[in-house]
């Protein structure tokens, strides 16, 4: 059967090489009794591939039957899947099929399988790889033959990763594996859809249908539809509703797509989660950069002795800091001890005496000491613009105040 008439048939509109890919391998597989996985993100028509796959099928004539897995609670998903036997639990009266039973010969398609608990996945996995199951409550296997299609909008890979998926089963979903692809990269579709879900809202609700500008149209195709085709339908009959005006314009457009300021971006995104540091990482931050800045400078005088150069003037200073740290602005003469070189054997109050050099004092109490009271020397004592460079609340400066004992 060719494709166009596969999609007349289910209602399918669109010419993305991607989604007849997708419908390509629904077909070929349809002859088979492999398990197939569809993935593809909310709202991109996954519930339709599972009824080609059935339609197209020697099984056609028998039960399909669509199970949400994401709808139905914990606690009762296992009666619900394989069934359960009379006083099994509370409120088994009677004995109950479970849908695996009913859908015996024929196909059942398991919608959002990722939200399966780990029992349930275990139950599931043995279905799948002997055509065995036992009802809640009793210890009589019973034997079923149904063809399984799984779909999700979950990266099952993630949910292995988090231990929320079993690793196996996945394999045993996977045979066959199809993918949905998202409105955005199906862009020469997106005008055919919004076209054809205008006719079917005009003819609702009795009215001429809409239609967009030029301008309009490149819109909804640049724009990135994170709910998809159940966005573009919604967005669609939202239009043809509250809008008199049946030419639709950019203005009146983006009254409909949030996050229409930049529609090439994701509407919506998940923000990383935020780095709180505490006080001691960021005084331990600001005194190992400390460190390495005092190596450096050590590394130039020490450069300086040797060439056996005269001291250097604050211009000469400011040129060799530049020179070295070309990312840092100078906004102000620098206040640095006068360092007085002569040539060695030199005799006189100039003369320079190699002596040990002492390694600055690490002791974080004192450092913490020392910044506070530049801080506030620097701010003239007020405590909000002192917090604020130290980079801590001005309660927690108050403390460190009082704790120090600082004037």
């Amino acid at each position: 059967m060719e494709l166009q008439t596969i999609k007349q048939r289910f209602g399918i509109i669109g010419n993305s090489p991607m989604l007849n890919r997708a419908l390509e391998v629904a077909v070929q597989v349809a002859a088979t009794d492999l398990t197939v996985l569809i993935s593809g993100e909310s709202g991109v028509g996954k519930e339709v591939f599972p009824k080609i796959i059935h339609q197209m099928s020697s099984r056609k004539h028998s039960n399909y039957i669509a199970v949400n897995c994401g709808a139905i609670p914990e606690g009762t998903i296992d009666s619900e899947l394989f069934g359960h036997e009379k006083g099994s639990f509370t409120g088994a009266h009677e004995a109950r099929k479970g849908y695996f039973e009913v859908a015996d010969g024929g196909t059942i398609f398991l919608d959002e399988v990722a939200e399966l608990p780990l029992s349930t996945q275990v139950r599931l996995l043995r279905v799948l790889e002997s055509g065995e199951f036992m009802k809640v409550g009793s210890s009589k296997v019973i034997k079923t033959d149904v063809r399984v299609v799984a779909a999700t909008n979950v990266h099952i890979p993630d949910a292995i990763e988090k231990g929320s998926f079993r690793q196996d089963l996945f394999y045993r979903l996977n045979t066959v594996p199809i993918f949905i692809p998202p409105l955005r990269q199906r862009k020469e579709d997106i005008h055919l859809l919004f076209r054809k879900f205008a006719a079917d809202f005009a003819e609702k609700y009795r009215m001429p249908p809409i239609r967009l500008s030029p301008d309009a149209i490149k819109m909804i195709e640049n724009y990135y539809w994170p709910g998809n085709i159940r966005q573009l339908k919604n967005v669609t009959e939202q239009i043809s509703i509250i809008e008199k005006t049946k030419e639709i314009d950019v203005a009146t457009l983006k009254q409909y797509l949030p996050g229409n300021e930049n529609p090439g971006l994701p509407v919506l995104y998940q923000k990383k989660e935020e780095q709180h540091i505490s006080e001691r990482e960021l005084l331990y931050k600001v005194l190992f950069e400390m460190k390495k800045d005092m190596t450096e400078l050590k590394k130039i005088v020490a450069s300086l002795m040797e060439q056996g150069e005269h001291k250097p003037t604050a211009e000469q200073t400011k040129a060799l800091l530049v020179k070295d740290y070309p990312d840092t602005i100078l906004k102000e003469e620098p206040e640095y001890p006068e360092i007085k070189i002569t040539h060695p054997g030199h005799d006189g109050e100039d003369a320079f005496h190699p002596t040990e050099v002492v390694e600055e004092s690490l002791s974080l109490q004192e450092k913490e000491n020392e910044l506070i009271k530049k801080a506030l020397e620097k701010h003239h004592g007020k405590r909000k613009s002192a917090a604020k460079e130290l980079g801590i609340s001005e309660r927690t400066l108050y403390r460190k105040i009082k704790e120090y004992n600082i004037k």
